[in-house]
């Protein structure tokens, strides 16, 4: 399956200058638009590029492919529902894969889940369920115009899932234009406690009308880990107070800590849910947004202007949905919750061996994602410089990580073998010690 297939030549010097004159790459600097490499196709947890390689996706291409690249599961159910019905507006219509997809969701998300708005990524997602908590309270007259937040926290893109995130470089051009925020430390072993005592505090202001979250693992942050029985606190609390928490599961979700949505670490559940990433396996655009009946009912009424008036032009695409539903099917068989409980293993094993290592500063592991921070004589940070070295030394070697800043991190696709696992950690280790050699 890691083999190419139906590979059309490509001019790679030609590709690559048509592309710095039309392109402009997400998170990649404009004098670096040189640097993309030409891919001819993918299979399995394989990139095949241009001139022949073959690149190993350590990170499931952003976080999304759960089940190896041109899996022929999903591309079939793509190309059937293709020739069936490709998109159609959904205010005022409906399909099978949105009705199926939202019935088979309410099945494994949390029991208080209710309905499902779907939307386009996991941004969107996010921007949804902030209007839907916002207008909950809205639509019943009560004034609640705050929202809590964790430092370090990235929800997306959009001025509402930036302004819910953390405030730095990527942020700094539309400061002015975010909504205000209350930001709670994050909550790490050391401060877990002070962390409490400060949400508390605004929780009895009554004015907070939402929590929003990334349980358990901040991504975009570091992969920063933190306990899941403060999370529980801290969600405890928003109940006592009438507080609409939010879990962004948008990398969590579908299998990523151990269990198929993080939120089942905690015993309270949210009342809204996003979801997006790993969604369709990775192979269509499409994200969710989950809420309780109790949250339904805010908007159940004759009165038009208690109406959700939230869409997009492709909300729950037919052909994404249909990529979702055959992506489900993959994801909940027994061989594939053995590969996530097989590389689990495998990580756990591999952060213990190398956490005494005197160039690592710290390591975690949580289900299938593994991150090792690397000791530099700058803080640790996105915008750490030893990044770029790093990006370079493992691509140079046909193995796709993309360090955040000085954390190296692993999220590989479910179809991961362990000699392909063994390969990744021997040269994370020869790294290392080249680091300190």
């Amino acid at each position: 399956m890691n083999q190419p297939s139906d590979r059309h030549p490509v001019a790679v010097p030609d590709l690559l200058s048509r592309d710095q004159r039309a392109v402009w790459h997400p998170f990649t600097p404009l004098a670096d638009s040189h640097k993309a490499v030409p891919l001819t196709g993918a299979a399995g947890c394989y990139l095949h590029t241009a001139d022949g390689r073959q690149i190993l996706d350590c990170i499931g291409s952003w976080w999304v492919n759960l089940h190896g690249h041109s899996h022929p599961h999903i591309a079939e159910a793509i190309y059937r529902q293709a020739r069936q019905l490709e998109h159609v507006i959904f205010a005022g219509f409906t399909h099978e894969p949105a009705v199926r997809l939202a019935e088979r969701l309410l099945e494994i998300l949390p029991a208080n889940q209710s309905k499902i708005f779907y939307s386009d990524n996991g941004s969107t997602a996010v921007e949804v369920g902030l209007k839907m908590a916002f207008q909950y309270w809205h639509n019943q007259g009560i004034h609640k115009p705050k929202i809590v937040a964790l430092d370090g926290a990235y929800h997306g893109d959009t001025f509402g899932a930036m302004s819910v995130g953390e405030r730095g470089p990527f942020t700094a051009a539309f400061h002015a234009h975010l909504f205000e925020v209350a930001f709670l430390p994050f909550p790490d072993g050391a401060s877990g406690h002070s962390v409490i005592q400060s949400f508390n505090t605004l929780a009895r202001s009554g004015e907070v009308a939402a929590f929003v979250y990334e349980p358990l693992v901040q991504g975009a942050a570091g992969m920063r880990a933190y306990p899941a029985e403060v999370l529980e606190e801290l969600l405890q609390i928003a109940k006592a107070h009438g507080i609409l928490c939010i879990a962004d599961e948008v990398m969590t979700g579908f299998g990523r800590t151990g269990k198929l949505f993080a939120s089942a670490h905690c015993v309270t559940q949210p009342d809204i849910m996003c979801l997006s990433k790993g969604l369709t396996g990775g192979a269509l655009p499409l994200g969710v947004t989950s809420c309780t009946a109790e949250v339904i009912a805010a908007y159940r009424a004759n009165d038009l202007m208690k109406t959700f008036f939230h869409g997009h032009s492709f909300t729950a695409n037919p052909l994404a949905c249909a990529a979702a539903n055959a992506s489900l099917d993959l994801l909940l068989t027994p061989e594939c919750e053995g590969n996530r409980q097989r590389i689990a293993r495998r990580h756990a094993a591999f952060a213990e061996a190398v956490a005494a290592h005197p160039a690592v500063l710290a390591v975690r592991s949580l289900g299938v994602v593994l991150a090792l921070e690397i000791r530099t004589s700058a803080a640790t940070s996105y915008f750490n410089e030893v990044r770029n070295s790093l990006y370079d030394y493992f691509l140079g070697r046909d193995l796709l990580i993309r360090p955040l800043g000085n954390v190296i991190y692993l999220l590989p696709p479910y179809v991961i073998t362990d000699a392909e696992l063994d390969r990744v950690y021997a040269e994370i280790e020869t790294l290392l010690d080249q680091m300190i050699a």
